[in-house]
């Protein structure tokens, strides 16, 4: 395999470096360490050859155990649920491509899916397995996600974000607040929350900001301009909350909906609508909108 395949195919398969252990082969120890996958799954992925060494080679099913070895690994979900929407292409060359995700569908491989996300979608279509995300939207939030084509240009693009060279907009749907006046800025200390996969607002100094914005009213429902300023995990859902206008069908703020399916009549009403910045490969001013619009 050569340097670039190489690369390409770690950026679409997961990574674990052998934890402790007393294994006499690489299989004994994925068997155990991922009890959720059984040894006849793994014996049929390593002869498929999804299952790759450190150097980027498949490796053999008796390949001796040895801690501390990196080890490549294809993420398969047997019968993995379709996910009926699409994603629309706005732009792409040779360094940069910008999607359009529609709400419910993953940026990358995760849980219960892997071939039902916009990566991988995306790696077909364009038949460039180069793709990597620049940035990542919740599942549940729709937008401009953007990607980089091209190993070459990719740290010019990826710096763009910590830096904050990049602006962006999102819309969003939620209760009106007449009591408060707008525009405003909300900042507060995102921590880890219950369950696991929420955040909250603890005490502290601030890491996160969001100013707001109001678009348009519709009786007891507004349309809001969210622009973050720094883009932590659930951002935005939890500001709106902290405000008292949770983002309408939201299922996991104010409180997480226990079992509930994917409701494609009424998705989260939270769209990445805008995007702009200065290309730091051309040096042209790029500006991106997202082509979804949020119903009432």
């Amino acid at each position: 395999m050569s340097i670039s395949s190489f690369s390409a195919a770690q950026n679409q398969a997961s990574t674990l470096y052998l934890p402790p252990g007393a294994w006499l082969t690489v299989l004994d120890c994925l068997c155990e360490h991922f009890s959720a996958i059984g040894r006849e799954q793994w014996l049929d992925r390593i002869a498929r050859g999804r299952v790759l060494d450190g150097q980027g080679h498949a490796i053999a099913v008796d390949l001796p155990y040895k801690e501390g070895m990196r080890i490549h690994y294809f993420r398969e979900v047997p019968d993995e649920k379709a996910i009926p929407v699409l994603e629309t292409i706005l732009y792409a060359d040779e360094h940069l491509v910008v999607a359009d995700k529609p709400h419910f569908l993953p940026v990358t491989p995760a849980g219960e899916y892997v071939e039902q996300t916009l990566l991988r979608r995306l790696i077909r279509r364009l038949d460039n397995p180069h793709l990597v995300p620049l940035h990542r939207i919740d599942r549940h939030t729709a937008g401009l996600v953007l990607f980089s084509a091209n190993p070459q240009s990719r740290s010019a693009y990826q710096s763009l974000f910590p830096t904050r060279q990049i602006e962006k907009r999102y819309e969003a749907i939620a209760r009106a607040l007449p009591g408060l006046s707008f525009p405003l800025v909300h900042k507060s200390r995102l921590v880890d929350g219950e369950p696991f996969f929420r955040m909250q607002e603890g005490p502290g100094a601030s890491n996160t900001e969001t100013v707001v914005e109001v678009l348009e009213k519709n009786a007891d429902l507004w349309r809001y301009a969210l622009y973050p300023v720094t883009g932590k995990k659930h951002q935005l859902r939890v500001h709106m909350t902290a405000l008292g206008a949770s983002i309408c069908n939201d299922p996991f703020y104010p409180d997480a909906l226990k079992d509930v399916d994917d409701d494609y009549a009424n998705p989260l009403k939270l769209l990445a609508k805008g995007l702009r910045f200065i290309d730091p490969v051309t040096g042209l001013e790029r500006s991106f909108e997202s082509e979804i619009t949020l119903q009432w």
